[in-house]
């Protein structure tokens, strides 16, 4: 489980940084239609040559709804809102998702959100702000966005503990992201988003969001939901920005500040306070 943690926090904390990258050569929306559009390939590659059948009937409604919810919306409201907002301040929002996540599963898993628990969360999300080095919200518009995409990952979340976690995870994911990517596929195709600048970096990016932070990514997220409490799994998720900050630090040479010192004793004294308070 620890493994599986590790990974995603290291794939999806990097890829706040590749996803900025990716607004200077793609439309925000074509380029989420890309990432998960060749992620799709990957896993349906897989699942063909694990020879993985199509879902049950009984899954499927579940799994186009949280595709939906968790690959597109989410997605896209990150990748739009971050046209008018710094790449920090759209980690945070979009790291909302765990604060939803547990408001939610109060009620529909009765996994008890004491105050101790929220206190928990909450520090952790001020945490992830002061790491970012206590960013303003530019545009309220955006942030608004990006907030709503993190309560469309929180819904997700819980229809998945809810209702996907005796599907297998290879099939979940897989047909998970076919429909998510068929809904964008349809929608850039309705409505044109504007040209794509191919080049180097921006084949890296496609191949970086499609094989890694998404195909193998969401595959080793819905293992840890389904083994372990919706809101555990999911304020875990803020280590992923931590290891961002600490990899702009050590592999581009930013700046390491007192405002990163203390936001990671933020976020990890909050984690270890849901941790302890689960239940």
């Amino acid at each position: 489980m620890l493994r599986a943690l590790a990974a995603i926090w290291l794939i999806w904390g990097l890829n706040w940084v590749v996803m900025k990258s990716a607004n200077t050569y793609f439309p925000p929306i074509l380029f989420v239609a890309w990432r998960f559009g060749s992620g799709a390939l990957i896993l349906l590659a897989v699942a063909y040559w694990r020879k993985i059948p199509l879902p049950d009937a009984k899954f499927l409604p579940w799994i186009i709804l949280t595709g939906l919810f968790q690959l597109t919306l989410n997605n896209v409201t990150a990748q739009v809102g971050m046209q008018s907002i710094s790449a920090g301040m759209a980690a945070v929002l979009n790291y909302t998702a765990p604060l939803w996540t547990a408001i939610l599963a109060h009620f529909a898993l009765n996994e008890r959100l004491t105050r101790i628990k929220l206190f928990g969360v909450l520090l952790a999300i001020v945490g992830l702000y002061v790491l970012m080095g206590l960013q303003g919200v530019e545009d309220l518009t955006s942030a608004f966005i990006i907030i709503s995409g993190a309560v469309c990952m929180a819904c997700s979340n819980i229809i998945v503990k809810l209702r996907l976690t005796k599907c297998d995870m290879v099939q979940l994911t897989t047909w998970q992201m076919v429909f998510g990517a068929a809904a964008l596929i349809i929608y850039v195709t309705l409505f044109p988003q504007g040209d794509i600048n191919w080049c180097l970096p921006a084949v890296l990016c496609v191949l970086y969001n499609g094989a890694l932070a998404s195909a193998l990514a969401f595959f080793l997220w819905n293992y840890v939901l389904s083994h372990i409490e919706a809101s555990t799994a999911s304020i875990a998720t803020l280590v992923a920005p931590v290891v961002g900050v600490l990899g702009g630090v050590a592999i581009l040479g930013e700046p390491f500040t007192a405002y990163i010192v203390l936001g990671i004793v933020l976020i990890f004294a909050g984690i270890l306070i849901v941790v302890k308070a689960r239940g």
